[in-house]
């Protein structure tokens, strides 16, 4: 099949689908081009926060010394496995150099105004799309038993507050009342009011049907393997041989992005961050929000039709082995922590995916500097799903020539080339 079109998305996650939805409504006609299937991917499996919380990056003073205390031990919050990969240790020397107050707050801010104006976009689309994905504003809590640890994390809520995020620094012994299902231990917690969460795998299922009500095409099981940018669009060949022509092209291929483009001269340094989770059915006893076990680096959500540990970060490539020992760790944080932790007879799946990680926690959002027809959505890290809804209408504003509601200017992609 040889055929031509308006817009081709590359990529059916939720950064794509975003982007395919606010492009419909500006009047853009789309197709999306999803390798396997829709949401499949790094948007299945993780925890569904939303969350402006997030807006400190990981790049952060610190950092880099307790990353080299964790390298050798295989269940450490962050892992780096030994190998020899040039293109992992420029990206680490990037990422080190920016574990500095200044960048982070830089990174912090412009982290914040995608997040800022996609939760509250998100609200609008729930409602105007009829979105069924168990969304829910109960915001989200950090959660510690180190002292030491929660110090440090109250003493950002000051300019985490200047730049919108509100916070609510919360007592042990008071939080521990509010929240009955975690055991005796807890030092203190910060409490994100404003944070919501949903089910993600429905999310991308939502948006998808939402799509393709609006008249957006979406093809699975139809794995790009290159493009071509011309002056009249850009043409795509994919696994069977066949073409597709698009006016544009966005290209929405999380931590495959870099790969696809780079015949094309264009540099995006993204590593794949693999993120591991565990869903369980119903839990009965289970957090009345979202919590973070800060100390272990572990999230918990809970959702009425099941119940999710997630969280880790792992940079060994495009690894696809399902590491044990990373699971383990996410399980003995709810033996640590929870009154009721989920046991073996309620898992219901097993799972790891790659966040596209750049190395200032920032995607790049954009056209491509060297192709007019050709656009760039990727690198949104841990936070697609929370970044989503504000990354979908700023492409399709720049896309369309509208003023956008954001300042793009952190996103651009010119900024890696």
């Amino acid at each position: 099949m040889n055929s031509s079109h308006d817009v081709l998305i590359l990529g059916g996650g939720a950064i794509g689908l975003a982007t395919a939805l606010s492009l419909l409504e500006a009047g853009r006609g789309v197709r999306i081009l999803e390798a396997a299937t829709v949401g499949g991917a790094t948007s299945h499996g993780n925890c569904g926060t939303v969350t402006p919380s997030h807006a400190p990056p990981l790049a952060a003073p610190g950092v880099p010394l307790r990353a080299l205390r964790w390298m050798f031990t295989p269940d450490a919050p962050l892992y780096l496995k030994p190998r020899i990969d040039p293109a992992l240790w420029q990206w680490l020397a990037r990422f080190t150099a920016r574990c500095n107050s200044g960048d982070w707050m830089d990174s912090a801010r412009a982290r914040a105004a995608l997040l800022n104006d996609s939760r509250s976009r998100l609200v609008d689309w729930v409602g105007r799309y009829g979105l069924d994905c168990e969304f829910g504003e109960t915001g989200l809590d950090y959660v510690f038993r180190d002292r030491r640890n929660f110090e440090h994390y109250a003493a950002e809520c000051a300019p985490l507050n200047a730049m919108g995020i509100a916070t609510e620094v919360v007592d042990g012994a008071d939080y521990l009342r509010q929240e009955p299902s975690l055991k005796d231990g807890i030092v203190g917690a910060v409490r994100f009011p404003d944070d919501a969460h949903l089910r993600p795998d429905r999310y991308v299922a939502e948006l998808a049907r939402a799509v393709r009500e609006r008249g957006g095409m979406i093809e699975e099981g139809c794995r790009v393997e290159s493009i071509e940018p011309g002056d009249d669009g850009v043409r795509v060949r994919v696994a069977d041989g066949s073409e597709r022509h698009g006016r544009d092209a966005v290209v929405a291929m999380a931590a495959w992005t870099p790969e696809l483009i780079r015949p094309l001269g264009l540099r995006l340094p993204i590593q794949p961050g693999k993120g591991y989770s565990i869903t369980y059915s119903k839990l009965a006893l289970a957090p009345r929000r979202p919590i973070v076990l800060k100390d272990r680096s572990v999230c918990v959500t809970a959702w009425g039709s099941g119940f999710r540990l997630g969280s880790t970060m792992e940079f060994s490539g495009h690894d696809t082995t399902l590491n044990e020992v990373r699971l383990a760790a996410l399980e003995r944080a709810a033996r640590e922590y929870l009154h009721q932790p989920p046991d073996a007879s309620m898992i219901q799946e097993k799972w790891y995916g790659w966040r596209p990680m750049t190395w200032d926690d920032l995607p790049a959002l954009g056209r491509s500097p060297k192709h007019r027809h050709l656009w760039l959505a990727a690198g949104h890290g841990m936070l697609g799903i929370s970044m989503s809804s504000a990354s979908g209408q700023l492409m399709a504003d720049l896309m369309t020539g509208r003023a956008p509601a954001i300042d793009p200017a952190p996103y651009r992609v010119e900024r890696f080339q």
